[in-house]
């Protein structure tokens, strides 16, 4: 029987002070001096009260706000924001409520403010410590502002921090990204997400590829970077994102755990479940500010997922955590039997890509380094399956 899982909140602030070449987000450079900051928390809040009917009585666990470059707008409208949110949802009393940033002089400047505003999570873009690299990935920092925006979240009071940070750039050696990593390490964040940089469609990077590394420099980097990552207490909990002391992005899990998520702002993307109805809705948001400003909470894109859908993207996300999910879980979340993700299920387990303990969907260390080639498996299973 379909239940329903826990409840996030997505937020889009999908201004930038400049594209990067590599970026695929729903990102638009600035052409004024400010983003409008009171007009797009009105449309913001107007959107969330389109949705409140889809949620009444569920309590929201995270909030995520993300971009873009968030940070651009001041304390005041980010209070503003989330007053907001608050006065329209049941927030819980422990919800992780985090804020992306970079290491820009005047988002630092606002990290203090940040906080006292309800921000308690802050993911700082660093993405390499390397002043050669930052000019080639288009990052408006450098190494000094990067290091800087760590120590002074650390300082105002942020204990939940994570880096953002990228391997596997352009001309990239295996002692290079472990320098970037070490880095990172010394400022004690207590998450890290350490990721491959990929050549997304409709990016600069796509059309003009930079010289990336090979494949077995990146695996080299890989397997040297998960080593000293352990060896300084990160614990690896999903394919590219590692916690110290258990602190664990919950929004982010949430997500891998095919949870439920209301998404506001500019392109911004929702997954409902309905109850009355066992049916679970995604949806996206209009992606041009412009757009989304003009008409707050209209949708694009809604579908109701159905079979093939809900095996795929649900398997899609869970895979990605290194512990798995309790298999108990594809049931309650999809509405589904258990043997609607045979028989690449067993296939996989026979290929050792899947552990053989069936009390839980988790890939082994090899399915983990061929994740790509694991989560393809099930694009077909349920119309091959039976109930």
């Amino acid at each position: 029987m379909l239940q329903l899982p826990p409840l996030a909140l997505y937020v889009h602030i999908p201004w930038c002070v400049r594209k990067c070449p590599y970026c695929d987000f729903n990102s638009h450079a600035l052409r004024e001096a400010e983003p409008p900051e009171h007009d797009y928390v009105t449309a913001l809040l107007a959107d969330l009260e389109r949705q409140l009917p889809h949620v009444w009585g569920r309590t929201v666990h995270s909030v995520f706000i993300g971009g873009g470059t968030p940070s651009l707008f001041s304390a005041t409208a980010i209070d503003a924001l989330l007053s907001g949110i608050r006065a329209r949802l049941t927030l819980h009393p422990d919800a992780e409520i985090t804020l992306e940033a970079n290491p820009g002089s005047v988002e630092i400047d606002r990290f203090r403010d940040f906080r006292t505003a309800g921000i308690n999570r802050l993911s700082i873009g660093v993405q390499s410590f390397s002043d050669r690299q930052l000019t080639a990935l288009g990052r408006i920092h450098d190494r000094r502002e990067a290091i800087a925006a760590a120590e002074t979240a650390h300082a105002v009071g942020f204990e939940n921090l994570n880096i953002d940070l990228m391997h596997g750039l352009p001309g990239q050696n295996i002692g290079d990204a472990c320098g970037d990593l070490r880095q990172a390490i010394a400022l004690s964040p207590s998450h890290l997400s350490w990721y491959q940089l990929t050549l997304e469609p409709n990016t600069l990077f796509h059309a003009r590829p930079p010289d990336l590394p090979d494949d077995d420099i990146v695996a080299g980097i890989e397997d040297a970077g998960f080593v000293l990552l352990a060896e300084a207490g990160y614990a690896r909990y999903e394919i590219s994102a590692f916690a110290r002391n258990g602190q664990r992005s919950r929004h982010n899990l949430n997500y891998w755990s095919f949870g439920d998520y209301l998404g506001i702002g500019a392109g911004a993307h929702g997954k409902l479940t309905d109850g009355a109805t066992s049916t679970v809705r995604r949806y996206q948001k209009p992606r041009h500010p412009n757009d989304y400003l003009r008409t707050p909470g209209a949708e694009l894109e809604v579908r109701t997922l159905d079979r093939d859908d809900l095996v795929f993207e649900f398997m899609l996300n869970a895979l990605r955590l290194v512990d798995g999910v309790p298999a108990h879980w594809f049931p309650a979340r999809t509405g589904l039997p258990p043997n609607a993700l045979e028989p690449a299920y067993g296939q996989a387990v026979a290929e050792g890509l899947l552990d053989v303990d069936r009390t839980r969907i988790r890939p082994t260390a090899h399915g983990l380094r061929f994740l790509n080639d694991l989560q393809a498996r099930f694009l077909d299973t349920a119309s091959c399956s039976t109930n």
